[in-house]
């Protein structure tokens, strides 16, 4: 995990003594947890403040400010968030091999930062189009490689703050999932405000908010990184290689064992399955903004709402729905009633299966000319985060818990890469969106209207998830005990 590097399995009352300096940090708990969880919550809080703000407007401005027609600007919101949740397979391996996650995060921080910046001179230089688009892409490809080195290294070091058996584990990865949603909350608000007037000039002010979120991210993580991202043991978690050769090398001389085998093909197993999760969810940014911008009803009390704003629906019922969510998992674990994450992350599909089931129900028969009211699309993110709050951080602590000592970052990295199928193919599906005078169709399934483009997504998020269901058995065994 995280470096190639876990904490040295050392029972409480048989650990060796430690230096005061850092006793005293690791006796501070911030309500059960290492202080270090919350620096990283921070830390990851303002970077997904820059990747959301920047997410929120991207689909938009591609139409509205560099002209492109939307089935160009869905393949390639698909391919750059493919590519940005690709990148962390390279960046984990450099981080396993020669940095570490400190030095990662920073340098991946940083190139987002530059990243935001270039898209808001790209949004500064419209009177030049050719600047622009040029513009446009470097920042996007700044993005890209920032994100490879951050993203896989800030979520492995969550994991390196306890020890393997710790029952805290998924616990920690909801905060921290709280965190990635508290600033995604914010970011579409404010990001939005500034950006999606209806303006096309002004778009550049959200990606330069987007561009001082990221500031913010690295400013945090550099005061307070050496002093609470400690071990259980009190060793510093996240240093270059190079920092704890001995450990490493040690590990490294390990064979894998059949137990290490059995879990990795779990990982793969259900790295597959959140692709299909991924890809119909993360519709959000792309057809399901067009769908607010054009066909919602987005008057309340005589104010228009901006269609990036309905992105700040799924943060803000994850802030109210992960703490119970994370008791309801304490409170079965300890009568021990508390499903498998394959099955949390099967019901996950299904959950996700409805609220494209009732978004699809809200536009049944709807006319062209007519918007659907602003409920369908509220109560479709409800039950889209509730499928996520059973998939996603679950995930990440099953990967966390699973993975192989050496291979910590590679293994978050594959579950990245899952990811980033998936955002290739929303990109895809997103290109089927209807429109008037064209009927897209998908594998001989004819899209004649915004029902048929929902249902293929109800189809395809239920079947996945029944599959999963079904697997569960087989795959608590492969985990040999792991829950």
């Amino acid at each position: 995990m995280g470096s190639a590097e876990h904490a040295l399995q050392i029972p409480a009352s048989t650990a060796p003594p430690l230096p005061d300096e850092i006793t005293n940090d690791l006796q501070t708990r911030v309500k059960g947890h290492p202080r270090g969880l919350y620096l990283l919550f921070a830390t990851e809080m303002w970077e997904r403040f820059s990747y959301y703000g920047n997410r929120a407007l991207l689909a938009l401005f591609m139409v509205q400010a560099l002209a492109f027609d939307k089935q160009f600007a869905a393949s390639l919101y698909g391919r750059y968030t493919g590519l940005v949740y690709l990148a962390p397979l390279i960046g984990g391996y450099v981080a396993d091999r020669w940095w570490g996650n400190r030095r990662s995060i920073f340098v991946g921080g940083a190139l987002m930062a530059a990243g935001q910046f270039t898209l808001f001179a790209a949004g500064s230089m419209l009177q030049t189009p050719a600047t622009a688009i040029m513009l446009f892409y470097c920042g996007l490809g700044l993005i890209v490689a920032g994100n490879g080195f951050f993203k896989p290294n800030i979520s492995s070091m969550v994991g390196q703050l306890y020890s393997q058996s710790d029952a805290r584990k998924d616990s920690a990865y909801t905060i921290f999932y709280m965190g990635i949603n508290l600033g995604s909350f914010i970011a579409p608000l404010i990001c939005g405000f500034l950006g999606d007037t209806g303006n096309a000039a002004d778009f550049r002010w959200g990606f330069f908010t987007a561009g001082v979120g990221m500031l913010l991210s690295l400013v945090v993580f550099g005061f307070f990184h050496k002093r609470y991202l400690v071990s259980p043991t009190g060793a510093p978690v996240g240093l270059a290689p190079k920092a704890a050769a001995a450990q490493q090398a040690s590990k490294d001389n390990q064979p894998l064992t059949r137990q290490d085998i059995d879990r990795m093909i779990v990982i793969g197993v259900i790295s597959f399955f959140v692709i299909f999760f991924w890809s119909a969810f993360e519709q959000a940014g792309v057809s399901l903004t067009f769908f607010a911008e054009e066909a919602t009803n987005r008057q309340l009390f005589g104010y228009t709402i901006p269609a990036s704003w309905f992105q700040s629906l799924n943060p803000v019922f994850v802030l109210i729905f992960a703490p119970v969510l994370a008791q309801l998992w304490t409170v079965l674990g300890r009568r021990n009633k508390e499903p498998s994450s394959p099955t949390k992350m099967a019901w996950g599909l299904i959950l996700l299966a409805v609220g494209y089931l009732i978004i699809g129900f809200g536009v049944k028969d709807m006319s062209a000319t007519a918007k659907a009211s602003m409920i369908w699309l509220t109560a479709m993110y409800l039950m889209h985060t509730l499928g996520e709050l059973c998939l996603s951080p679950i995930g990440l602590s099953l990967v966390n818990k699973l993975a192989p000592a050496r291979f910590g970052s590679l293994m978050m990295a594959v579950w990245f890469t899952a990811n980033a199928a998936a955002n290739w193919f929303a990109g895809v599906l997103a290109t089927f969106y209807p429109e008037a005078g064209r009927t897209p169709v998908f594998l001989g399934y004819q899209i004649t209207g915004l029902h048929e483009f929902f249902m293929l997504f109800v189809a395809m998020a239920f079947v996945a998830g029944a599959i999963l269901l079904a697997l569960t058995r087989p795959l608590q065994k492969m985990m040999h005990g792991v829950r």
